[in-house]
């Protein structure tokens, strides 16, 4: 298993709203049917309102890989900027 962490600083009051737009695209849905998604979920920070946290877990890191390649994330990076300022990735290493 493969699984990833993307740290988000969403623009001040956009957090939610870029959640919304994932959903409502459609880009949410299609990201959680790809070959190999195990997880792909949103966390909200209580202590920072203009925090978002995205936790994937992958099969492997081939399906990860594949994943940022499909269109649907196009259209998801079509959108971003309008509500991220900056963007955080690391992997997570399970024994």
């Amino acid at each position: 298993m493969y699984t990833i962490y993307v740290k988000f600083d969403c623009l001040p009051g956009k957090r939610e709203a870029f959640i919304e737009n994932v959903k409502e695209t459609g880009v949410l849905d299609a990201i959680r049917a790809e070959d190999g998604c195990i997880r792909y979920d949103y966390y909200l920070s209580e202590k920072d309102p203009n925090e978002l946290l995205l936790i994937e877990q992958w099969e492997s890191h081939k399906h990860q890989q594949i994943h940022i390649e499909q269109p649907h994330m196009d259209t998801l990076r079509s959108f971003k900027g309008d509500y991220i300022i900056n963007t955080v990735l690391g992997e997570i290493e399970f024994l």
